[in-house]
């Protein structure tokens, strides 16, 4: 593993070491940053991991457009892999604090919660991204797997929709995520580096 994918993996813990903390603190009765509801904030806080990972994974292909470093997609993967984890995270806190692993609750609140639904969907979408990560895999599928990875645009769209259901009194965060991450998957249609060069010979 070169230094960029140890200091990426590093750094992609964080968050997670960030919640086992807070609940070292809580469980030790001493002051903490999870609230009122502690189960809440974690779940809340997990899934806004998640949607910036996903921001992180389609930032790297027009970040390489734009300044032709193809050595940053050496972690895109990894990022995709943090996606998927911290997703996951989100949905078993969801199903541990808020539902407390009432499966009767679960199959209700898929069918008559739409953000639930469609932050259930993004995941679902998620699984066969994150099992066919492997070299091998991509081998066996070939062209195939490009057109299978094309659906983290749907997770990106069924994420942004899941934040603008779940929000309540202000759409602010959903907005904001739903315009970079529609921004970030127009981007990668086109070519960045050409539209930088020609704004900056029309600024001269």
């Amino acid at each position: 593993m070169n230094a960029l994918k140890l200091l990426t993996f590093i750094v992609s813990l964080g968050p997670l070491v960030w919640v086992i903390y807070q609940v070292f603190l809580l469980q030790a009765g001493v002051a903490n940053d999870l609230g009122a509801d502690p189960g809440k904030e974690i779940v809340l806080f997990l899934g806004e991991w998640a949607i910036r990972f996903l921001v992180l994974t389609l930032l790297l292909t027009p970040l390489r457009k734009l300044t032709g470093r193809s050595g940053i997609l050496r972690v895109r993967r990894m990022l995709g892999l943090f996606t998927f984890f911290y997703a996951s995270l989100h949905m078993l806190a969801w199903a541990i604090f808020l539902l407390e692993l009432n499966l009767g609750r679960l199959g209700e609140d898929l069918l008559e919660r739409p953000f639930i639904t469609a932050g259930f969907s993004a995941w679902l979408l998620l699984l066969p991204l994150a099992l066919t990560s492997t070299n091998k895999m991509v081998r066996l599928l070939g062209l195939k797997w490009r057109y299978l990875h094309r659906a983290v645009y749907g997770v990106a769209v069924l994420a942004v929709v899941h934040l603008i259901w779940l929000s309540k009194s202000s759409y602010l965060d959903a907005t904001v995520y739903g315009v970079v991450l529609l921004t970030l998957i127009a981007a990668r249609f086109v070519d960045l580096k050409v539209l930088y060069q020609k704004g900056a010979k029309g600024n001269v």
